[in-house]
């Protein structure tokens, strides 16, 4: 593989810790990236994504999507820094918190009035 073909990145966590650098291929897909990043998740953290599908990968204010090449994501605004291409990853709640989520939120609400009529 040409050294020119290899693109170093870093991913940056919801707690600010990253994991990489670590050099990929140009033509590797987001969907890729998202599986490696799974594999090295820290096993330390709260927050812990199962599949692929409960990461979204950031990259210049853009989120990328599954079928897109390293390549098809880069910045057009020349080239990257020296110390790799920084993405951000946001873990998603899976379908299923969701749901029980919503659950709780439409139990009726127990509120008190403050109120006073003068």
């Amino acid at each position: 593989m040409p050294e020119e073909d290899l693109v170093e990145l870093k991913f940056r966590l919801y707690d600010g810790s990253d994991i990489g650098p670590i050099r990929y291929s140009s033509s590797s897909t987001v969907a890729m990236l998202k599986e490696r990043i799974i594999s090295e998740w820290p096993r330390d953290k709260k927050i812990v994504p199962k599949v692929a599908n409960d990461v979204k990968l950031i990259s210049a204010g853009k989120i990328l999507e599954n079928s897109k090449t390293i390549a098809q994501c880069r910045s057009p605004f020349g080239e990257p820094p020296a110390d790799g291409i920084t993405m951000h990853v946001v873990v998603q709640p899976s379908l299923t918190k969701t749901k029980t989520e919503k659950k709780v939120e439409e139990l009726p609400k127990k509120t008190a009035c403050s109120c006073s009529i003068l």
